[in-house]
């Protein structure tokens, strides 16, 4: 493997996994994505727009299919192959569909039905407010402390330099409830309220505007879940209405768990700005993409499931390319990653979810805490918790 060398001359121009980096090193990486993005703009055409074509087909097939199975969804067979029908249709819609639709990443083809102008999607999040969240705050300030509000969600701690509070203890239990009601939580957090609580002024206009688009949006997904569709049911309602909520709740554990994979497991870098370039330039933001986003290795078949999203590396650095791509130029990529000496954080879906579980158990306590309690000090490990967790409370601002 060939890596980076650094001339006697120059000075590494930032620390941790890249502190044998200079600059001019950052600005050729940046150029070879560069490189790569641009041989994929110039090659997309009929069978990229064919695949996601597609993929709607297939979505909407699974969708109506499911639910005409569901009228017959008192007889359990028919009940668990219409759910699964529905909960992997709700699973294509967030993911490889309405995700990388509302990223721009279809734009190109001019066709007003897959446009991220006019596209609306099978989630309680109003497709405005999910993409200035997500598409120019998350995006843009990935991994930042402080910056990045994608970075736990204003309810975790995700770096050891976050200071340690007694809420925390409990971030395990709130990232499960996270989980089974991602779409709301993701709904809750696109509208930034947190910020606004924080401040002591009340709510904005600005805000109670959105709030109300918002509650909108979430009432017509609670509607069509728990009142149209098993209405349309008949007497079969209630199997009907069990499936929607088994689907929702699905979709919600899988969409949660992927994006978890793909921020969150350990190796996965977090920055301070401070640490950052004062001008960060086109390479230093490649550079923090890559140290800040993990993959996770498995078929084809997960790929589609996980919207693409388990090329995180790719989708970071190239979040409006064509999602059906990113596999085709991972290898390149990766080469990239190993030619500057940086590590390609690629796992496996089960080691990248204990991995990020893990993590979060982990930073629920002080720092060094789990690693350094055992099953014979456990009792004096507790009370120097309970210490601890008093005097973080007396410590924090009012």
């Amino acid at each position: 493997m060939t890596t980076a060398q650094i001339a006697p001359t120059e000075a590494p121009a930032r620390g941790g996994p890249a502190e044998h980096l200079t600059d001019a090193d950052v600005e050729a990486l940046g150029r070879e994505l560069d490189a790569i993005r641009q041989g994929v703009l110039t090659t997309r055409g009929a069978r990229d727009a064919a695949y996601i074509r597609r993929v709607i087909a297939v979505q909407r097939g699974l969708e109506w299919g499911g639910r005409v199975v569901l009228l017959a969804g008192r007889w359990r067979p028919a009940w668990v192959l219409g759910t699964a029908s529905l909960a992997a249709a709700k699973i294509l819609d967030n993911m490889e569909i309405g995700h990388n639709v509302l990223h721009g990443q279809w734009d190109w083809m001019r066709d007003p039905r897959i446009h991220s102008q006019t596209w609306d999607w099978d989630h309680a999040s109003p497709v405005e407010q999910w993409k200035k969240a997500h598409n120019e705050e998350h995006h843009a300030y990935t991994n930042i402390l402080g910056e990045d509000n994608d970075l736990g969600y204003g309810i975790l701690r995700v770096d050891e330099d976050q200071p340690w509070r007694a809420r925390h203890l409990v971030q395990p239990f709130w990232n499960l409830v996270n989980a089974c009601f991602f779409e709301y939580g993701i709904a809750l957090y696109d509208l930034n309220v947190g910020d606004e609580l924080r401040a002591g002024e009340g709510f904005s206009d600005d805000l109670k505007t959105r709030s109300r688009a918002t509650l909108r949006k979430a009432g017509q997904q609670l509607t069509k879940d728990v009142v149209v569709h098993p209405l349309l049911s008949g007497p079969g309602w209630r199997a009907t209405l069990a499936a929607n909520l088994t689907a929702c709740l699905v979709r919600n554990v899988w969409s949660h768990s992927v994006i978890m994979c793909g921020h969150f497991p350990e190796g996965v870098e977090t920055f301070e700005r401070e640490t950052l370039p004062e001008d960060e330039t086109r390479g230093d933001w490649y550079l923090r993409q890559m140290l800040g986003s993990a993959n996770i290795s498995g078929s084809p078949a997960l790929h589609l499931m996980a919207g693409n999203l388990s090329h995180q590396i790719e989708h970071h650095l190239f979040p409006d390319l064509p999602s059906n791509r990113y596999q085709q130029i991972a290898p390149a990529v990766r080469a990239v990653f190993e030619r500057y000496g940086l590590r390609y954080h690629s796992a496996p879906l089960a080691t990248q979810v204990t991995s990020a579980w893990r993590k979060v158990v982990r930073l629920s306590l002080p720092n060094g805490w789990l690693a350094a309690t055992n099953r014979r000090n456990l009792r004096s490990q507790v009370r120097s918790l309970v210490q601890q967790a008093r005097a973080a409370g007396a410590a924090a601002p009012v």
